[in-house]
């Protein structure tokens, strides 16, 4: 039986960069991969949306570009050849994950794994043994088990279709359903979202979620407070669905982004220590070390934040802990997250809520304009930030974003949030002009 000192189940983001950390180290380090290279992230995630994201964009980009003079013919979209280039794109990343892992000295095996016990793996019928095991297995769509569940589709296959689909029913009110139902919006699909909640993403900031719902709505329709209670496939090949409380949609295509759920079906997690939390995922300490003690978990098996840096950054700090010098600090605290919707949001930090329930007395400071950009191609689409900060420190708590590269912006003042950033800096920070960041040195009136 060979064996090695660490074995990582999953050569996804942070599987991988697990994996060749620790090689890099001299660990003698294996990874087992059931799937795709790259896992969710790179195949069926961050990276074909962002492309699909772009594809959407250009739909809004020709429409501006009449107010500045361009005259352009009605502009035709070809979803083959999105899709074509999408993959070639997907399998270059394959090949350099793979190349990544052969560089490093990683053995890399093919096949679904399964824990034996603490120490032991097996793929494809044969057996390994590890000092220490790294569950890094990713998560899964969810879909609800309703009548016609069968008929609908996930994010794992929405890139894939074999056609662009004339209508579709996006379920689900989070950020994967707005990305996806943004996507199909601006590709030219007539595009409904359905979610139960009389509000979209309720885990960010109350006023991004409203202003966002009031920006698609010129975009596609929402049909929020609706939950759908069954599907039904129609003699045309079109999906019937049903709903609680309004009347049936006909639709050629519906996609549940109700949710992922950490992917620990078949791990053989019942051979182990290992304990699952309420909600399904690995359950670990603050060194993401599981009741077994040679068993590990990261990434979005663990289910903190489902975020691909995130995961990267447990595995650099799990590596870190187990070979280095211990020196990485692991916090879930300011990190950034962009929804690619259109427009976008990016945030960083506490929301207006968390805040008041967190810090007491905070002062609110927001501004809400239109983009230079739409003075002249006639949008209507607002801008909007909002800065929220703690009276008696004047540390600033959150930073949030509605409009055109949200996620670039805020990325940068992340930076500044990790360095303990306070209102009196963002006021004496010189802006750029004109830009949209500007407007965050800017705010100098409270709204509340």
């Amino acid at each position: 039986m060979r064996e090695f000192d660490l074995f990582v189940i999953g050569a996804g983001s942070a599987g991988v960069r697990a994996a060749r950390m620790a090689a890099a180290k001299g660990i003698k380090a294996a990874i087992a991969e059931e799937r795709y290279l790259g896992g969710t992230c790179v195949n069926v995630g961050c990276i074909p949306k962002k492309l699909y994201h772009f594809a959407a964009d250009y739909r809004y980009a020709f429409e501006d570009s009449l107010g500045f003079g361009w005259q352009l013919a009605p502009p035709h979209f070809d979803w083959p050849t999105l899709v074509r280039n999408k993959r070639q794109e997907l399998t270059r990343l394959n090949g350099v994950y793979r190349r990544l892992l052969e560089q490093s000295g990683v053995q890399l095996y093919e096949g679904r794994a399964q824990l034996v016990d603490a120490h032991t793996v097996e793929v494809a019928g044969q057996r390994y043994r590890a000092e220490r095991i790294v569950l890094a297995s990713g998560g899964w769509p969810f879909v609800p088990a309703i009548p016609g569940a069968e008929h609908a589709l996930s994010s794992n296959e929405i890139f894939d279709l074999p056609a662009l689909p004339r209508r579709v029913l996006v379920v689900g009110g989070g950020y994967i359903a707005v990305e996806l139902a943004s996507i199909f919006a601006g590709l030219g699909s007539d595009t409904f979202v359905a979610h139960r909640s009389e509000h979209l993403l309720k885990d960010f900031d109350a006023d991004l979620g409203q202003r966002l719902s009031q920006a698609l709505g010129e975009r596609l329709t929402l049909l929020l407070g609706m939950e759908v209670s069954a599907l039904a496939k129609e003699a045309n090949g079109c999906c019937r669905v049903s709903f609680k409380a309004r009347e049936a949609l006909e639709v050629d295509a519906v996609l549940f982004a109700t949710g992922r759920k950490p992917n620990t079906a078949g791990l053989g997690l019942e051979n182990t220590r290992v304990r699952l939390t309420a909600a399904g995922s690995v359950s670990v300490n603050e060194h993401l070390q599981t009741d077994e003690p040679s068993i590990y978990a990261l990434g979005d098996v663990v289910g903190r934040l489902a975020l691909t840096p995130v995961a990267l950054t447990e595995a650099m700090y799990l590596v870190d802990h187990l070979y280095g010098e211990g020196r990485r600090a692991l916090s879930y605290a300011n990190v950034p997250t962009t929804i690619f919707s259109h427009p976008e949001v990016g945030t960083v930090g506490l929301s207006e809520a968390q805040a008041r329930a967190e810090c007491g007395e905070i002062a609110v400071y927001e501004s809400e304009f239109r983009h230079l950009r739409h003075t002249l191609s006639g949008r209507q689409e607002k801008t909007y930030l909002k800065v929220v900060v703690d009276v008696q420190s004047d540390r600033v708590l959150g930073m949030h974003m509605l409009g055109a590269d949200a996620g670039e912006i805020i990325q940068g003042f992340a930076t500044a949030m990790i360095c303990g950033l306070t209102k009196a800096q963002l006021d004496a920070t010189v802006g750029i002009h004109p830009t949209v960041a500007e407007e965050f040195v800017t705010l100098r009136t409270r709204s509340r």
